[in-house]
């Protein structure tokens, strides 16, 4: 996978948020200029991909607020440790059982990328705690930032209950004003005590997490177009013919091959919307 990189300013701003919405342009304007943010829109989500990046996000927010637990005595940490308010792990243990069932901890994937992912968070919380802080922003500030917009589209295309089933990531009860929150969660960051070299570690981490983002939903993509080649096999409608008697019509999940695959295209896209919504949201909303 190519790195992305974003061209750093001639001097860093003084404040950190300042500092990552500056790093994180270049990715910025990519994102604004990519086909999967107006397919996005158009609400093209499975249930199969919808699923899959639920338990990539709770394995993933699952290993973050356990370092961040950890490690909230930490002079970087403290500031901006707020378990109550941000924590998405309760309400991703209730998708996934949504999803699942109650044995889905047996159930759900958890793909290479996501392991890589996962590694990373746990060797900065053993080792560099102040890099955290990177992951933290990215990821909390883009949910609050985009969720109920991702939420009222996969209700939609998934049919949904109202009542918030199976997407409850998406809610932030113990926040009524995401947008004073996050003014807040800002400011404190901003108030955290630490070196130019480490603001530029941080930085630097910031772009290892969205590049972290991609190289999973990368292979979150392969892994659907494998599962999708697998159910277009043509040894499955021969079989079907021999056993029938006469040929017969493919099935609902094997119409049109090319189609199928198609279909999954805007779906990959979305996937990865999600992705970039909760990496870069920073650059679209968080200013």
């Amino acid at each position: 996978m190519e790195a992305v990189t974003a061209e750093r300013p001639k001097s860093m701003p003084q404040d950190l948020s300042e500092a990552l919405k500056e790093a994180t342009k270049e990715v910025h304007s990519q994102a604004e200029n990519v086909e999967f943010m107006r397919n996005f829109q158009k609400g093209n989500v499975s249930q199969e991909g919808f699923k899959m990046v639920m338990s990539s996000l709770y394995h993933i927010y699952l290993a973050l607020e356990e370092e961040m637990e950890r490690n909230k005595a930490h002079p970087a940490v403290t500031p901006i440790y707020f378990p109550e308010e941000l924590n998405r792990t309760p309400a991703l243990e209730q998708d996934m059982e949504f999803w699942y069932g109650p044995q889905w901890r047996k159930e759900i994937p958890y793909t290479e990328a996501t392991r890589k992912y996962v590694s990373r968070l746990r060797d900065l919380g053993r080792a560099q705690p102040e890099l955290l802080v990177a992951h933290a922003y990215t990821r909390y500030l883009g949910d609050l930032s985009g969720g109920q917009i991702l939420k009222k589209i996969a209700q939609k295309s998934l049919g949904l209950p109202s009542t918030g089933e199976g997407v409850a990531f998406f809610s932030f009860p113990a926040i009524p004003n995401p947008t004073k929150f996050k003014q807040l969660y800002r400011s404190r960051m901003n108030a955290i005590e630490m070196s130019p070299a480490t603001k530029e570690k941080v930085v630097e981490e910031a772009q290892t997490s969205f590049l972290l983002n991609i190289e999973m939903f990368e292979k979150l993509q392969e892994l659907l177009s494998t599962n999708q080649e697998s159910k277009n096999l043509p040894g499955k409608q021969e079989l079907r013919k021999r056993a029938g008697g006469k040929a017969q019509g493919p099935t609902s999940t094997e119409t049109a091959p090319q189609k199928g695959l198609l279909s999954h295209s805007p779906l990959l896209r979305w996937i990865l919307t999600l992705s970039i919504m909760a990496t870069v949201a920073v650059g679209f909303y968080a200013m």
